[in-house]
């Protein structure tokens, strides 16, 4: 009997043998396979629920593109034309100004000239830093 019980822990204690489990990343980013990277970049872009809003620009007809380059030119000479009646050829003084429901509150400070654009209708704020 006690032989038989050696035997049987001698075979069930047999030598085993085992390999080392190693880590390796599938993003290519950190140090895994280069070949991965299509792989990973189809993947977030099929799960990706975002629209570019600019992506509607490029279903314009060459006609609507020109239309809307030319709204845009004329818009920026009209805003250009306003500033200099408003601010003259000096540009930005100090003071409170206001066009419609925009109140406009120019001040220096330390950082530069200060723009503190309001919208009174919505209450919208934009701050607007010019440095020195």
């Amino acid at each position: 009997m006690k032989r038989l019980v050696l035997i049987l822990l001698i075979f069930w204690c047999a030598p085993t043998s085992a390999q080392e489990l190693v880590y390796t990343p599938k993003n290519p980013a950190f140090g895994g396979d280069t070949f991965n990277y299509q792989w990973l970049l189809s993947s977030a872009e099929s799960q990706n629920s975002f629209e570019d809003p600019d992506a509607s620009l490029q279903d314009l007809s060459e006609m609507e593109q020109f239309t809307q380059s030319l709204n845009s030119q004329l818009l920026g000479q009209v805003g250009r034309q306003l500033f200099t009646e408003e601010f003259g050829e000096a540009g930005l003084e100090e003071g409170k100004y206001s066009f419609g429901s925009l109140a406009i509150d120019i001040y220096p400070s330390n950082e530069g000239l200060v723009i503190n654009i309001l919208d009174t209708n919505t209450g919208e704020q934009t701050q607007i830093i010019v440095p020195q």
